[in-house]
């Protein structure tokens, strides 16, 4: 288990990390700080994935399994008090435990190469909290990888690492390509390229309808406050609209996103299992 505790600031190893809660210092180092018993668990999952371990007595004795998991993958685990750790955290209530990580990102075509039937791409998204989030849907919907453009947010944040609840964990992330580039990418691995808009024609009970969600699709989502600009709107193939049935303005972007992305899913299961049928059938014919 950990040795003696630290308690300065000025701690060489301390310090060290602190400078990853800034981006220069992350895209320096390769590195980015993880807090809580669920990023370390996801992050020891992942050969090499957790490069130091900082926890304090009390975290210590409520996650032995974890401490001692970090030791055995040969990570250093070094203690510190609660007011270090505070400092390191950087929430109002921390938990106890902050991984260092080493960066996961992908280039875009390792992404692209399994041939992928949903992606996720994030344009011009710049609160950390609402990436992190949609990260965090994408997972769930079945999203095989998502993409930050190079005007998004960086997704070692903190805060939007901890909005996606160890979901950068679960799958590719791309990082920084060139929106202008990326789009003949998308379409040469076979992807649909949809922007969710509400200034779209269509709406998205449109596109379920018409069979067009059933393909392999990449969703573009956009800033929060003001969608995407008109150069991407341009480029992409279809701009869709989340109707709106109620009162409501409008929704939010990582509400949209669930939206979307379930529709996709739903629509491509179903699709899928179509064509296993009737591959079933043919081959019963034969």
């Amino acid at each position: 288990m950990a040795g003696r505790e630290l308690t300065s600031l000025r701690s060489p190893r301390v310090k060290a990390a602190r400078r990853l809660a800034k981006r220069a210092f992350r895209r320096r180092e390769g590195r980015f700080l993880a807090e809580g018993p669920q990023a370390v668990r996801e992050a020891l999952l992942i050969p090499g994935g957790l490069a130091e371990l900082f926890t304090t007595a009390e975290a210590e004795a409520r996650h032995p399994e974890l401490v001692l998991a970090a030791e055995q993958a040969g990570a250093p685990v070094l203690r510190v008090s609660g007011e270090v750790m505070a400092e390191l955290a950087q929430t109002v209530t921390p938990q106890g435990l902050l991984a260092v990580c080493g960066f996961l990102d992908v280039p875009l075509g390792a992404a692209l190469e399994s041939g992928p039937e949903l992606v996720t791409v994030l344009a011009h998204v710049r609160d950390p909290g609402n990436a992190g989030t949609v990260l965090r849907t994408a997972d769930a919907a079945g999203s095989e990888a998502v993409v930050f453009t190079d005007a998004s947010v960086d997704p070692y944040n903190g805060k939007c690492v901890r909005a996606s609840a160890g979901s950068l964990f679960h799958l590719p992330v791309v990082v920084g390509p060139r929106f202008d580039t990326l789009i003949p990418e998308l379409r040469g691995a076979g992807l649909t390229v949809l922007a969710a808009d509400g200034a779209g024609e269509r709406t998205l009970d449109e596109c379920i309808d018409d069979g067009l969600l059933a393909r392999p699709t990449a969703w573009v989502f956009g800033n929060e406050a003001w969608g995407l600009p008109e150069e991407i709107l341009r480029h992409v193939d279809e701009v869709v609209r989340v109707p709106i049935h109620g009162r409501a303005e409008s929704l939010n972007l990582a509400t949209a996103a669930a939206v979307c992305l379930y529709a996709s899913a739903r629509a491509q299961r179903a699709r899928r299992a179509q064509e296993a049928q009737g591959a079933q059938g043919a081959s019963s014919r034969t």
